[in-house]
């Protein structure tokens, strides 16, 4: 609507006023709209819920047996009850879609009647499309075929764990040509990092990947270092990364520092008194609930956390001891799954666990978990963590019950292990336990085995490749293996059913057209500030400035083939074109004079006397009479002794 035109407005501005006028709108009448609407619509959904538990309480305390009059105006009362049910429902849900409605209500179908067909005619389709049923009950024994079919699948899982294995495809990603000696996988699954023996860190994104399976990025945190653990946070936001040096280092997604754990006072002898590690770094992991926190052991003896955003000193400080009460160095150290206790394997064979809080005394610890000497390289809980599993350096697995830690649960033995970072994991169901097998050169192909938690009997086994299998990963969300080996090899194993995104995703891709190198044509100096006169057009592609010079005729000029013999048209010929073969020719040419070189001079004197020209006329006056020596003839030698002679 238009406003009335304004006098004053007209006279001042020259115009009479603002076209239409802002629309008002009265918010508590709207809030109070809203809200009738919504009491309306819950008193509908609750008057169709009671309506149904009055259906439901009804067909309870009908008594089999009854006159078929009873029974079919029981059955056309409850046809008409569940029609206004029905109405109720529909008139809701035309109301608003983020209505509730109850559960479909199936078992009237068996008990209607005649009546109640002819009356809902239109609704047949419906139950029909629903299955349900038309004339007497089933039996009680009866099932169907479908869901025979489905049970029988689901128990055959169950029965036989082996199927849960996803191993039917796999994928293999070329870390390098040195150990693969730590694996790490983001939550989510979208991300794997592989780090080696080489030094080298790689970057894998799945989702980016192509089937030509190459790395997005690579980088060396460490330098000269090798990588002996790699884990995303619990939130997948940052990296840790643990090396053979003393500092352990933090990377974001992306691979760029975020921090460096300071390196400790090596000589101080009290290991509490010092603000960091002093030796090499053995094992490293996250907390699993608080993002901020991980945890590191060291050659130093001591089992260390840290806060990610005080890079100064670490948080706490754990000392393993022998039954001396002697240091002892831990070769491997882990979380629990709530993050309240802090594992750690020892070089003397104990597996010592603390609480996260109290640093001093262990609350578990078993001296005679492995042989003493070697290098336990793997503590893992389970998922439901009451259970620890322990991959020892003395080729043995062992599954522990950490309420009842003097005794393993069940053991496994002949399990070669050669790296110090040999892995053990549980499947996601946590009744499958996973290891690796190390084998030497051209011994034989490393393996993964497959235990079962509850009785540790073999169920299955995996050839890798012909070196060792140093680590292994089961990623929960995507039901995926990753593997590390021996000779630069990081495998993925999936299954296309059962597993989730991850390696999935890039399979399917086709690999990139590799675009041809394309050369400029001439250098291109780019001056922005140059005047105009002196600017050069700004080369937009390289296509465009090919075909442009295509066009010009001193640029696309063929060039001429080489002369043949004597050159023509202004040309050198072949033998003339360079200074090195002009001379080789002209040496070639040359006679050589072996005349007498007195002689050769002196053959023009005669001429120069007579007829001077250059030097002679200026001192013609005051130039001496020249007197050259005579010529004497050569003695013969033949008449010398022969010590006088002349040697050629």
């Amino acid at each position: 609507m238009l406003g009335t035109p304004d006098p004053e407005l007209a006279a001042t501005m020259g115009f009479s006023g603002f076209g239409k006028k802002a629309r008002t709108f009265d918010l508590e009448a709207m809030f109070e709209q809203t809200r009738r609407t919504a009491v309306e619509r819950s008193r509908k959904v609750l008057e169709a819920r009671e309506r149904e538990k009055e259906d439901k309480t009804e067909k309870e305390f009908r008594i089999p047996g009854t006159d078929s009059s009873v029974s079919a105006s029981r059955a056309t009362g409850s046809g008409s009850t569940l029609t206004e049910r029905e109405a109720v429902c529909s008139e809701s849900e035309d109301d608003s879609s983020e209505a509730l409605s109850g559960p479909a209500v199936q078992s009237h179908s068996s008990a209607k009647g005649p009546a109640e067909d002819t009356d809902d005619d239109d609704d047949d389709d419906d139950d029909d499309d629903d299955g349900e049923f038309i004339g007497p009950p089933l039996p009680p024994g009866f099932k169907d075929s479908d869901d025979d079919n489905d049970n029988d699948d689901t128990e055959e899982e169950d029965n036989n764990p082996v199927k849960k294995i996803p191993d039917s495809h796999e994928i293999t990603l070329q870390h390098g040509t040195k150990t693969v000696s730590a694996l790490g996988l983001d939550p989510s699954g979208a991300r794997l990092i592989t780090g080696g023996y080489d030094y080298d860190v790689k970057f894998w994104d799945f989702a980016g990947m192509d089937a030509s399976l190459q790395a997005f990025r690579s980088l060396q945190p460490c330098e000269c270092h090798q990588i002996k653990s790699l884990q995303y946070s619990s939130t997948g936001d940052v990296i840790l990364v643990v090396s053979g040096n003393s500092q352990a280092k933090v990377l974001d997604r992306d691979g760029f520092p975020v921090m460096e754990c300071i390196k400790g006072d090596q000589y101080i002898v009290d290991m509490t008194n010092t603000k960091g590690h002093t030796a090499m770094l053995n094992s490293g992991c996250w907390h699993p609930k608080i993002k901020e926190e991980f945890l590191t052991c060291s050659n130093d003896g001591t089992v260390r956390t840290w806060d990610v955003n005080n890079e100064k000193k670490h948080k706490s400080i754990f000392k393993p001891r022998s039954v001396q009460g002697k240091r002892v160095i831990p070769t491997t150290c882990t979380y629990s799954r709530d993050g309240k206790l802090i594992a750690a394997g020892c070089q003397d064979g104990s597996i010592q666990i603390w609480d996260r809080n109290m640093s001093v005394h262990t609350k578990f610890h078993c001296r005679q978990a492995h042989a003493s000497g070697t290098d336990t390289s793997c503590l893992t809980f389970s998922y439901d963590g009451m259970v620890l599993a322990s991959r020892g350096g003395d080729d043995t697995l062992k599954i522990w019950d950490i309420r009842q830690f003097k005794k393993p649960l069940n053991s496994a033995e002949g399990l070669p292990s050669f790296f110090p970072m040999t892995d053990c994991c549980f499947s996601p169901d946590d009744k499958i336990l996973v290891t690796g097998t190390s084998v030497k050169k051209g011994g034989g192909s490393g393996k993964l085995f497959f235990f079962y938690r509850d009785t540790f009997q073999k169920l299955y086994e995996i050839e890798v490749t012909d070196a060792s299998v140093v680590r292994c990963l089961w990623h929960p969300k995507l039901n995926q293996i990753m593997v590390g080996t021996g000779n630069g090899l990081a495998k993925v194993y999936y299954d296309p059913v059962k597993s989730q995104r991850g390696a999935k995703l890039c399979v399917v891709k086709t690999k990139r057209k590799e675009r041809q190198a394309e050369t400029l044509t001439q250098d291109y100096i780019i001056t922005p500030h140059a005047l105009p006169m002196f600017r050069e057009p700004r080369q937009r592609s390289t296509r465009k400035q090919l075909e442009k010079d295509r066009l010009d005729p001193m640029k696309s000029h063929k060039p001429e083939p080489p002369v043949a013999g004597a050159g023509r048209g202004g040309r050198v010929g072949t033998h003339g074109v360079t200074l090195s073969s002009y001379i080789v020719k002209n040496i070639a040419l040359d006679k050589t004079d072996d005349s007498n070189p007195r002689e050769a001079i002196l053959r023009h004197a005669k001429e120069a006397e007579e007829n001077p020209y250059w030097v002679a006329p200026a001192y013609a006056k005051t130039q001496p009479k020249t007197v050259f020596a005579e010529v004497e003839p050569e003695d013969d030698e033949t008449d010398k002794p022969e010590w006088k002679k002349r040697k050629i």
